[in-house]
């Protein structure tokens, strides 16, 4: 299929940006990568008569510290954030999670706000967002909103942006010496959506785990965290007795919706044994600390 007809425009301001969805209301798209946007034009999922290219907007693809935040703008590709420096020292999980994205060519043009935006469950930026307690920054003609990812991302590819905002960018907690992070997925092959995902972002004093956020992509409408485990592990020594606990929590606690070829109960069995896996992990990382 083909998309349908539709006018096109690349402003070179966000003034401009917004003019145009207040022109248009609903029947605008906003495009950044297009990786997503442009698939649904095809299938035509999506119908918009004015489609606005944002990929001009300058200032927008800065990877930057800004305080004890790492800030990244909407419009730095998966690439960019995946090959950044800053990033793999101040968000080591973005930078783990970024291989697991599709493919290198989706990578080189998909970017990070317009992964956000879209509020896939099963995308990995979503999902490391709501376990590190990131913010996402949007404007509208009202000026700037800074909302946290918990908050932003809503129902099944619904978030909290307005008609009239756009995302122009998000950020997370500059990690310390203190913090443990990874990222893994399970999907039946690599750069298929995947079936499961856990992020896991752990504080300690020593070996002890004082707080463990657990996000989960594939499990719901949202990206997910796991409230009821993570109080499990808190304060805890991840040993294997506390894991066991934790997985059994796990698997109570949520309930996941079915997919074409997976049941709820398997998609539960799989998230239990990423938490497994990744706690072990931190585990034996802060016991090599402390040896």
């Amino acid at each position: 299929m083909k998309a349908a007809a539709f006018d096109y425009c690349k402003p070179r301001t966000i003034e401009q940006v917004l003019a145009l969805l207040d022109q248009y209301g609903p029947d605008a798209r906003i495009m950044a990568g297009g990786q997503t946007l442009v698939a649904t034009l095809n299938m035509r999922l999506s119908d918009p008569k004015m489609l606005i290219d944002i990929t001009g907007l300058p200032g927008l693809s800065a990877i930057e510290r800004r305080g004890d935040r790492l800030h990244i703008g909407a419009l730095a590709t998966h690439t960019a954030v995946e090959q950044s420096p800053l990033v793999a020292e101040l968000a080591p999980m973005l930078a783990s999670a970024a291989p697991h994205i599709a493919h290198r060519a989706i990578r080189n043009s998909g970017t990070w706000g317009g992964s956000i935006a879209y509020g896939d469950p099963a995308a990995e930026w979503p999902c490391c967002l709501v376990a590190l307690d990131g913010t996402v920054h949007v404007q509208g003609p009202g000026g700037q909103r800074q909302i946290r990812a918990t908050d932003f991302f809503q129902d099944l590819y619904t978030t909290d942006l307005r008609p009239d905002e756009i995302v122009i960018g998000a950020d997370v907690p500059v990690a310390t010496t203190a913090d443990w992070f990874a990222f893994d997925e399970l999907a039946r092959r690599h750069g298929d959506y995947a079936v499961a995902g856990l992020a896991v972002v752990a504080r300690f004093d020593g070996r002890k785990a004082l707080r463990v956020n657990l996000g989960l992509l594939g499990m719901g409408v949202k990206p997910l965290r796991a409230p009821q485990t993570e109080a499990v592990l808190a304060g805890k020594v991840l040993d294997a007795a506390t894991i066991e606990i934790a997985a059994a929590s796990l698997r109570a606690e949520l309930d996941p919706l079915p997919d074409l070829t997976h049941s709820a109960q398997t998609k539960r069995h799989l998230a239990s044994v990423l938490l497994k896996r990744l706690l072990a992990a931190a585990d034996a990382s802060r016991a090599a600390l402390t040896v």
